[in-house]
């Protein structure tokens, strides 16, 4: 009953007049040098601290593995391939193709793909919507691991500097992360502008730290050869695949170059990964590796600890140590700041109640912030830090909703390959396989970490999955019902023009549906018994692309008797503003002024039944979501004192 809901609110769209109106961001007068300056700040941040505990965690983890060279070089070998295998030729060279209107993550290849598929193929589409539902629901609880796990990891960093360091590790990570919640209010525009260099800076220090220990052993770059990898395989099979749980860790954050496209686009992102994100990242990892190599079985033991800080002399562990928290914490307010957008995104596409929205930036749209996400994701993490007490039992949680994630992702890939590409049936099958098997056996590895806290992730996949679908459904279901009660507009303005006093004015009621009569018009003629000079139907609808021209924004349909009917088209990325969306509404009289129109809105009551539906338990359940969500008021952003509230009961 939930996929059909799920379906209805990405898929359907309004029986309007649709043509070239769309249209997503543009990049062109913004030269690539510094969109992939901004890409490597903002993008690459959870990737780019992964080699703070991936390379550990594979050997000094919860399935220990001994630092022996085939061991160190099948690693090696297992960690390249994965990032040339799942982020350059996954992400990088395919998935950053199926762009909606610009666009990128989950949700807007939901849509892509919804309003590419026909109708003959909407059953089997509803299960790939409800799996990138669930991917969604995955993201928020990647959200609340990744700034835990990538800040106590950077802190961790002064136990190397002094032992003594080791009381205020937890303190001081809970202050940096209360600290970094706490400025999301305050827009983070200016902090975002620093980002870039040090994002640069760091990427530079991990390649020169990884190149000074490759010279002493430069036959670590053996492990580029796969046979390594394979060897490690053929050697011990079981601790090769639990080993897998870890090397995933270095592909984390993959999915953000997808996500992100929309705000640097596809070529600054792709420049950046393949010219120096990636080799500075290899060079890292080769620099680790080579450490271990060059160290006595004993030594090796003691360095896999912590390989990363140790590739630093003494000197320079305290700043690298300081460069490590900054990144950290910028890799963290990229994962924030995707936690806004994706909500917005589940908002306007209907998978979410209305939240508080508001605007950090005035120049630039993508800068949100939502109290009630952030204030959320502030306790979660802090929480889960006091919980877990380490990066490396943290690392346990870490993993499953990444990979779960990735594995979604190929499955929604394979239907743009073949309905919408119509690539060669072998060559995508083939290489839909090799990326499945991949994916397939990264998350089974991740399935391991379960008991010692992979059941996280899961457990908060799940409840975020059944509010999403709850809604999604009891909105569906509210909307059914109400149009079973309501009457025809034609025969509605025949009866009422003639029995109820016209007054001066205009009378907007907003309604969610584009046909019938609205509850609050029912109710208003009935209790005051007037109508005004105009009255409009007004609905909002989200269209299923990332933005609508504002030309091509608003239909309307006269009705006659002073009645019309309006209807305003919004992109998932966009936030409604009826007021300004009314000053293009020419074609219904006289020009609005918001001192002479009143905006009638219907407070329902939600009943619980028996009725086919839902279970009772989850109809309550979106009863208390509806009760606190945000007022329609705010959301649309209509004026305050020009607003009238009428209350209604309905059944579902």
């Amino acid at each position: 009953m939930t996929s059909g809901v799920a379906v209805s609110q990405i898929a359907e769209s309004p029986a309007l007049p649709v043509d070239g109106d769309i249209h997503g961001h543009v990049h062109g007068k913004q030269g690539l040098l510094p969109l992939a300056l901004g890409a490597v700040g903002v993008v690459f941040g959870d990737i780019g601290t992964s080699p703070l505990y991936a390379f550990r965690e594979t050997f000094a983890g919860h399935h220990t593995l001994e630092p022996n060279s085939a061991n160190v070089l099948g690693v090696l070998s297992l960690i390249f391939w994965s990032m040339m295998l799942v982020v350059t030729v996954k992400y990088v060279a395919i998935i950053m193709r199926a762009d909606n209107k610009g666009e990128g993550g989950s949700l807007a290849l939901l849509a892509l793909i919804s309003r590419s598929t026909n109708t003959k193929a909407r059953r089997w589409t509803r299960g790939l919507i409800l799996l990138g539902v669930f991917a969604t629901a995955l993201f928020y609880g990647d959200s609340m691991i990744t700034p835990a796990i990538s800040v106590l990891t950077a802190v961790e960093g002064l136990t190397v500097v002094s032992p003594g360091f080791g009381p205020f590790v937890l303190p001081i990570a809970i202050g940096i992360l209360i600290g970094l919640f706490a400025i999301q209010q305050r827009g983070v525009g200016k902090v975002g502008m620093m980002f870039g260099p040090v994002m640069v800076v760091y990427f530079l220090v991990l390649a020169v730290l990884g190149i000074t220990n490759i010279l002493a052993t430069p036959s670590v770059f053996a492990a580029l050869n796969p046979w390594h990898a394979v060897r490690f395989f053929v050697d011990d099979g079981l601790r090769a695949f639990l080993a897998m749980g870890s090397v995933v860790l270095a592909v984390t954050g993959a999915e953000a170059l997808y996500a992100d496209m929309g705000h640097f686009g596809r070529n600054p992102i792709r420049v950046s990964w393949l010219f120096f994100v990636l080799p500075a990242l290899m060079l890292n990892y080769l620099g680790q590796g080579a450490m271990i190599l060059a160290a006595s079985p004993h030594e090796a033991l003691r360095i896999i600890h912590n390989p990363f800080f140790l590739l630093a002399p003494d000197s320079l562990r305290l700043p690298l140590v300081i460069l490590a928290t900054m990144a950290t914490v910028i890799a963290s307010q990229a994962v924030i700041s995707g936690a806004f957008s994706v909500t917005q995104q589940a908002i306007q596409l209907g998978f979410m109640p209305r939240l508080r929205i508001e605007h950090t930036s005035a120049s630039s749209a993508g800068q949100i912030y939502i109290p009630a996400i952030n204030w959320g994701l502030m306790i979660m993490v802090c929480l889960l830090v006091m919980f877990f007490r380490s990066s490396s039992n943290l690392a346990a949680a870490y993993g499953i909703a990444v990979t779960g994630a990735m594995l979604i992702d190929t499955c929604l890939v394979s239907v743009v390959l073949f309905q919408l590409w119509k690539w060669n049936k072998l060559v995508a099958g083939l290489l839909l396989a090799l990326i499945g098997t991949m994916d397939v056996a990264y998350f089974s590895a991740n399935l391991t970490k379960v008991p010692d806290g992979g059941w996280f992730p899961l457990l908060m996949g799940f409840i975020i999955f059944t509010l999403l679908t709850t809604w999604a459904r009891g909105r569906g279901l509210m909307i059914e019902r109400m149009r079973e009660a309501a009457m025809p507009i034609q025969v509605f303005v025949r009866s009422a023009v003639n029995s109820a006093t016209r007054v001066p004015g205009t009378a907007v009621f907003m309604t969610s549906t584009p046909d019938g009569v609205p509850h609050a018009l029912l109710h208003n003629l009935k209790h005051n018994k007037v109508l005004h000079e105009r009255v409009v139907l007004l609905t909002v609808k989200i269209e299923d692309v990332p933005y609508v021209q504002t030309g091509k924004r608003v239909w309307y349909e006269d009705i006659g008797q002073g009645f019309y009917r309006l209807v305003i088209r919004y992109g998932f990325m966009e936030d409604p503003d009826v007021p300004a969306a009314l000053k293009f509404a020419t074609g219904c009289g006289p020009t609005f002024k918001m001192m002479d129109t009143s905006f009638f809105l219907a407070r329902q009551t939600l009943i619980a039944s028996s009725r086919p539906g839902m279970a009772i338990w989850r109809e309550k359940l979106f009863a208390w979501m509806l009760r606190n969500a945000e007022s329609a008021m705010e959301f649309f952003r209509l004026p305050t004192n020009r607003v009238v509230e009428l209350g209604s009961q309905v059944e579902i």
